[in-house]
């Protein structure tokens, strides 16, 4: 058993523990481990999380020099797990985006969520076999990637923030079978770098020429692409209030151009109008309605987060 399977069941049987019990294992469990500075990030290596080991003296002589070290473990193949970072700053709650990605189906296969001290979360995933997944950001989107060439903190690990020590807390663990997380499929659909700009603007000349553009872009969407380019076309549209139907008459003729069948283009714009509405419903004093089943954020203190983990999965 290694990887996400270690990993899970290592925080499990250790919680209460203290960092060097963790981390000694974490090691034995063959996940790889270095450690980082007390209440904060850094590595304490030289060589950052390229020092990462399992060797059991290793370990045990960095948390002997510093007990109260951090646990960082590297990502990708180096671990055999992955995280998508969801973030929350003042001007960015990663929790949208992460329910739309999860209504959408691209992060669903989730095996553990842990509360991190800033009120975000990482979820976690296995690799992907026989693929590279690097390490990337949608910052817009209040979302990163952590796989090849990243690490990330784990539980119990303390980290200041705005004056208090917060630790990461594991949430949940998922009651199915974790599944690879599509990396490059979650950032194309998070932050769609060839897609065109939609103008929020008044109906007329700029909103129709943003429309055309749009579903000229939709057109030239490969296969592979052609069902998530419709998807997210398809929420550009909702998102700018324009009506279902006319969406419906917008998209068809560009996404049957991509080679998409009628059937599939109709359930693919229903489904974006749904996550849409969804997701931009709001709730009483402004706080954003999430769909059942997705990890709710609503800016409570960061150690209310384990609390707030409802019926993903």
């Amino acid at each position: 058993m290694t990887g996400l399977a270690s990993f899970t069941q290592v925080l499990r049987q250790t919680r209460g523990a203290g960092l060097p019990v963790v981390a000694s294992q974490l090691a034995a469990a063959g996940v790889p481990v270095f450690p980082c500075a007390p209440g904060a990030k850094r590595p304490l290596t030289e060589h950052g999380f390229y020092d990462a080991t399992t060797d059991p003296g290793q370990v045990e002589q960095w948390w002997g020099r510093y007990p109260e070290a951090n646990i960082g473990v590297p990502t990708g193949q180096a671990s055999n797990l992955v995280v998508v970072d969801v973030d929350v700053h003042p001007e960015t709650d990663g929790y949208a985006a992460f329910a739309r990605s999860h209504r959408a189906g691209l992060t669903e296969g989730w095996g553990v969520l842990v509360s991190t001290p800033s009120g975000g979360m990482h979820a976690y995933y296995p690799v992907a076999p026989g693929v590279q997944q690097r390490s990337w950001q949608a910052a817009a989107a209040g979302v990163d990637f952590r796989g090849d060439g990243g690490y990330i903190i784990v539980p119990p690990s303390v980290v200041q923030n705005k004056g208090s020590a917060t630790c990461y807390r594991m949430a949940r663990i998922a009651g199915a079978p974790p599944q690879p997380v599509d990396a490059s499929g979650l950032r194309e659909f998070l932050d769609p770098r060839s897609a065109p700009a939609f103008r929020r603007t008044a109906p007329g000349p700029r909103r129709e020429a943003d429309v055309s553009r749009l579903a000229s872009w939709v057109a030239a969407r490969g296969e592979g692409e052609r069902n998530r380019g419709l998807f997210w076309a398809a929420c550009r549209l909702a998102e700018n209030n324009i009506p279902a139907g006319d969406a419906v008459e917008v998209l068809s003729a560009a996404a049957s151009q991509a080679g998409l069948g009628q059937r599939e283009i109709s359930a693919t714009i229903r489904s974006a109008y749904r996550t849409t509405h969804i997701g931009t419903a709001r709730e009483p004093h402004g706080q954003q309605s999430l769909a059942p089943g997705v990890f709710a954020r609503r800016r409570q203190p960061s150690a209310e987060a384990a609390s707030q983990v409802r019926g993903l999965g």
